[in-house]
């Protein structure tokens, strides 16, 4: 992990002490609401439907399991029940209103506090913490090199990357040192402070696109040329939201040491061109589209004065790459087992062995490492009464523990909301399940259908027209069998409670749309989607399938999605079944429509 040096610890500090006074100048009424909004959200505070939240920068989703302690306190000490003060008793009455489910128990959305909550761009966020104890927060994060700023505003954020970075057996590059560049040059950076939207970059430096780097404003993709150099592919324009736009490739191969020239020429021109006039149309994908060409050109015009008349000023040096990269040597790993260790470790790997669920896990969970005595391991946070991604405070202190004892105390939080441990042994495998298991952690659910991506929805978002958790816990809830989970096979399920597309429906091969119609809750069903891995295929917009469904519906037309699936799905040569993208593109979307929308039953059947 990037290690912190004096000078960017005296940087966090410092802004956490500009804050607590900022906050202080708010409460004492010398800063109106007004003037204080823009000071909170730049370190990462909004106001949401019921109470603050908080999201706090993950970069390039590397975690230590000192910082996740700390969020495991800040889970406990302040998002609190005490904090969670409804506005009134309607609203109340709303947030806890059940959800009905055809054959199944109805599905109630839980006002939970104490939690943290991973997020698609390697975030966490908390729901309950009150502004008056947020400066306490903002301290306690910056004693473990954590922070809040540019998760909010019109600005550069998180700079989100492949979780096996560095690790990945696919790795044409390492691109946590570049990520970590960028993250250096794109904080406060004054000239795009206030940016016509926000601005979200993925890097990728694998053969297969773990990052979604084709979904966002830049996407990176590390590369060699045939001299061996290395380079960037630049994508400029992706986005979801109300247009889902797939990123056009403006450069085929810009060497490494101009990314940050160049990547200041793309956002000028943005800053520069970019609508703001209307937030809808805002974002860099709506310019690109439109321009097309002429954009590219402004582009490279831009960055030939950068370079050729400014003195090219962010070029990077093999010195500055080497220093970044000095932080991201593999650990060392101990592996000396001597006595009654190695005894208790022989009786837990024959019991592990011994187990089928063990052999799930070993297909599901582990990944194979570039080097290969390791493996990566992915801790599942997904379960029936949590919502995906949420984590308790305990379950923080356990992740922390996992990662210490297995990973050289580290983790990295995934597009897909959970936890991959980087540096596990392979020998310790049968040792990580036991403990993994007990955790809750070990279920064997990986890329399966009930490891879905879900953004809190109307649960806690201002924003949402619907509530995306009791979706998903009514999916999982009739998904629980994992002989079922396994004969389906791998399927991406996203869901998000509005159109600003938070849980990534766009690229889900099924994805679920949170809409509203006369003040109630539907939801807009899509098929095929991706997010351009390599089981899903070249990134891509699912289609609709129809006219919205009620709630109560939801789960019947996942449940007639799926078996339309095992109706038209064929068998391959290794005994394996066709995957459901697969059979969906060649069958084509119209038996899936017709399924879907077979599944409608009457308000009446819905009560």
């Amino acid at each position: 992990m990037y290690k912190y040096n004096d000078f960017d610890r005296q940087f966090v500090q410092a802004r956490a002490a500009q804050y607590r006074d900022q906050l202080e100048r708010w409460q004492a009424g010398r800063l109106s609401d007004d003037e204080f909004r823009p000071l909170r959200l730049q370190n990462g505070w909004y106001v949401q439907r019921y109470a603050p939240m908080l999201r706090i920068a993950v970069p390039y989703g590397e975690i230590s399991s000192a910082q996740l302690r700390v969020l495991a306190k800040i889970a406990r000490d302040y998002d609190t029940p005490e904090a969670a003060l409804l506005a009134d008793a309607q609203a109340k009455q709303d947030a806890l209103a059940d959800v009905p489910v055809r054959g199944g128990t109805p599905v109630r959305t839980r006002l939970k506090t104490g939690y943290g909550h991973f997020t698609t761009r390697q975030n966490v966020q908390f729901n309950w913490i009150p502004l008056d104890k947020s400066a306490d927060v903002m301290e306690l994060l910056a004693s473990v090199d954590m922070h809040g700023i540019q998760t909010s505003g019109n600005c550069i954020r998180n700079i989100t990357s492949d979780e096996r970075a560095g690790i990945a057996v696919d790795e044409i590059v390492d691109p946590r040192p570049y990520c970590e560049i960028l993250r250096q040059w794109s904080t406060l950076h004054p000239e795009f402070a206030f940016l016509p939207r926000k601005f979200k970059i993925a890097v990728s430096g694998a053969e297969e696109d773990r990052a979604a780097i084709y979904w966002h404003d830049v996407g990176l993709q590390l590369r060699k040329n045939a001299a061996g150099e290395v380079g960037f592919q630049v994508l400029v324009g992706g986005g979801m939201g109300r247009t889902p736009v797939i990123a056009t490739c403006i450069r085929e191969f810009l060497p490494w040491q101009e990314i940050l020239n160049y990547l200041e020429a793309v956002v000028r021109v943005y800053n520069r061109w970019g609508r703001r006039d209307n937030m809808y149309k805002a974002r860099i994908k709506i310019l690109v589209k439109a321009e097309g060409q002429r954009y590219i050109d402004e582009v490279e015009t831009e960055y030939r004065q950068i370079v050729e008349q400014d003195g090219a000023a962010h070029t990077i040096t093999q010195a500055e790459l080497d220093r970044v990269s000095a932080s991201f040597t593999p650990p060392v790993l101990k592996r000396e087992r001597r006595g009654a260790d190695a005894q208790v470790h022989a009786i837990v790997r024959a019991d592990a062995e011994a187990d089928p669920d063990y052999d799930r896990w070993l297909q599901q969970n582990v990944a194979a490492h570039r080097n290969p005595e390791l493996r990566a391991v992915t801790l599942s946070f997904k379960r029936l009464g949590q919502a995906p991604g949420d984590a308790t405070g305990d379950q923080l202190d356990t992740a922390a523990e996992l990662a210490d004892r297995f990973s050289a105390g580290e983790a990295r939080v995934t597009h897909d909301q959970n936890l991959v441990l980087p540096w596990v042994h392979r020998d310790d495998l049968p040792e990580l399940w036991a403990a993994a298991r007990q955790a809750g952690f070990a279920k064997a659910n990986i890329r399966l259908l009930t490891d879905m991506i879900s953004c809190p929805g109307g649960d806690f978002c201002a924003l949402a027209n619907a509530r995306s958790i009791p979706i998903a816990e009514a999916i999982t809830q009739r998904y629980q069998d994992l002989d079922e989970l396994h004969d389906l096979g791998e399927i991406d399920l996203h869901i998000s409670g509005c159109i600003n597309s938070c849980g990534h429906h766009h690229s889900g091969h099924i994805g679920i749309l949170g809409v509203d119609k006369d003040g109630k809750e539907w939801y807009q069903v899509t098929l095929g989607g991706s997010d351009g891995s390599a089981l899903s295929g070249a990134a891509a917009a699912g289609k609709v399938v129809g006219p919205s469904f009620s709630a109560a519906e939801v789960p019947e037309v996942i449940e007639a999605v799926l078996d339309t699936y095992r109706r038209e799905r064929r068998g391959l040569a290794d005994g394996r079944s066709e995957t459901f993208i697969s059979t969906l593109r060649r069958v084509g979307i119209e038996p899936f429509k017709a399924a879907a929308n077979g599944a409608r039953f009457t308000e009446r059947e819905a009560a």
